[in-house]
């Protein structure tokens, strides 16, 4: 009965094991943006970002508060908050997605790998659909992705003040790093 019971505790241990592997997690993914205005460059960054990648399928989901943007000015990142983004209303921005043709097998050792994700895109509680190139490295276990892609204000319902419309560009330039490890429950 002892080694019955061993048996079982060790099975379900190696299943436990081999399920978490296929998740990788990240509280700490770095999303920047840039905005080139002819009168001002606008810059933030957020290293709070969440993320959940499953090496099974491929699919990926990403979460960022957006208070968590950092700007070289404050008023930048006050107006941002309270005027653009509105995060009172709208505090999560989230990307639901899945690398294309996404092969398991083909990326199982380290390496560098060149893939393109698709998904919706939620800013300011209006979703689109976006397509993004990128990288993923693994390496020892660990996947760092790469990529960034252009979002359009407007299409997020961000209404940018005739005031200041010199100052913000109408199209941004967003970058996502992250560091994804296994997930262990």
């Amino acid at each position: 009965m002892k080694n019955l019971t061993l048996t079982l505790v060790f099975s379900l241990s190696v299943v436990q094991l081999s399920y978490s592997q296929d998740k990788y997690f990240t509280r700490t993914g770095h999303i920047s943006f840039f905005s080139e205005a002819a009168l001002e460059n606008i810059e933030a960054h957020n290293h709070q970002g969440t993320c959940i990648l499953n090496s099974e399928n491929g699919e990926i989901a990403l979460s960022v508060l957006m208070k968590g943007f950092e700007f070289e000015k404050a008023l930048m990142q006050e107006h941002f908050n309270e005027n653009y983004v509105e995060s009172h209303k709208y505090p999560k921005s989230t990307f639901k997605g899945k690398i294309v043709n996404f092969d398991r097998e083909s990326m199982r050792g380290n390496g560098k790998y060149h893939v393109s994700v698709e998904g919706e895109l939620t800013i300011h509680g209006k979703t689109n659909t976006v397509t993004s190139e990128g990288t993923l490295e693994i390496s020892d276990g660990t996947i760092t992705a790469q990529t960034s892609f252009p979002v359009t204000v407007k299409d997020y319902n961000i209404k940018i003040p005739k005031t200041v419309v010199n100052n913000i560009a109408e199209v941004v330039e967003v970058s996502v790093e992250l560091e994804l490890k296994p997930y262990n429950k």
